[in-house]
C-alpha cells in the first residue's frame, strides 16, 4: 500500500524551449532532483502556432519535433499528481512563452477546486541578453502560482552556485542571439534549484503539510 509520507516526492517540471536552452536547464534540474530521490515528470507544452509560422524560424520545426518525441505534453493530471511544480521558459519581449502561459491558463478547474494549493512552486528562465528580462519573467511566474495557492520557493543565495549564475528568484541562462548552450555555472544553478525543490517539498510532506498527501491518508 502506498505511504503518503515515505513515498518519493513527486516533481513536475513544465518547460517550453524553442532552441534547447531552456530544455538544458530543465533536464539539469530533473537529473539533480531524481538523484535526490524524487519521482520526476518532465513535460513540454506544444506549440500554439501552425507549421507555416514555425517554418519561418530556422530550426524551430526540427527542435520541436525532437523535443516532442522525448517529452509528453503536460496535462491536468500531471499537475494534480505533483507535490511540486517547476516552470521554465524563455523570455520573449519580457514575458513568458505563450505555450507555457497557455498551459497555465488551462488550470482553471484545478484553481477552482483548490487542487494545487499547498504544492511547492518554482521557476527558471533563459534570455538572449543580460538585460533580456530573465528576472522579470521568473517573477511573473510567481503571480499565477500565488493565484493557485502554491508555496512559492525562490532559490535565494542558498548555494554557492547561485553566486555564479541565475538570480535569487530562480536559475537562468544568458544564451546570446546564437542560442548558445547554458554554461556549466548555469546548469549548476538549475541543479541546485532541483535539489532545493525536493528538499523543501519533502520536509513539508514529512511535517504533514502537503495537502495532496493528506488526502491519501
Amino acid at each position: 500500500m502506498a505511504d503518503p509520507v515515505s513515498d518519493p516526492t513527486r516533481l513536475l517540471i513544465v518547460y517550453y524551449s524553442r532552441s534547447g536552452s531552456v530544455e538544458a536547464l530543465a533536464t539539469a534540474a530533473a537529473q539533480a532532483a531524481r538523484e535526490a530521490g524524487a519521482e520526476i515528470r518532465l513535460r513540454r507544452p506544444r506549440e500554439v502556432v501552425d507549421a507555416a509560422v514555425m517554418a519561418k524560424v530556422e530550426g524551430w520545426t526540427e527542435s520541436a519535433a525532437r523535443q516532442n518525441a522525448l517529452y509528453e505534453a503536460p496535462t491536468h493530471e500531471d499537475a494534480e499528481w505533483a507535490d511540486a511544480i517547476l516552470f521554465g521558459t524563455p523570455c520573449y519581449f519580457g514575458a513568458m512563452a505563450t505555450e507555457l502561459k497557455n498551459y497555465l491558463d488551462l488550470l482553471g478547474p484545478q484553481w477552482k477546486r483548490g487542487l494545487l494549493a499547498g504544492k511547492v512552486g518554482g521557476a527558471f528562465a533563459a534570455a538572449s541578453w543580460p538585460h533580456g528580462g530573465s528576472e522579470v519573467v521568473t517573477l511573473s511566474l510567481y503571480a499565477p502560482m500565488a493565484h493557485l495557492g502554491m508555496v512559492i520557493l525562490p532559490t535565494g543565495y542558498t548555494d554557492s552556485a547561485m553566486l555564479e549564475a541565475g538570480s535569487p528568484y530562480g536559475a537562468s541562462a544568458i544564451v546570446g542571439s546564437e542560442n548558445r548552450p547554458p554554461r556549466r555555472e548555469d546548469l549548476d544553478a538549475a541543479r541546485h534549484q532541483g535539489r532545493r525543490m525536493v528538499a523543501i517539498t519533502s520536509a513539508l510532506i514529512a511535517a504533514g503539510e502537503m495537502p495532496s498527501r493528506q488526502k491519501a491518508r
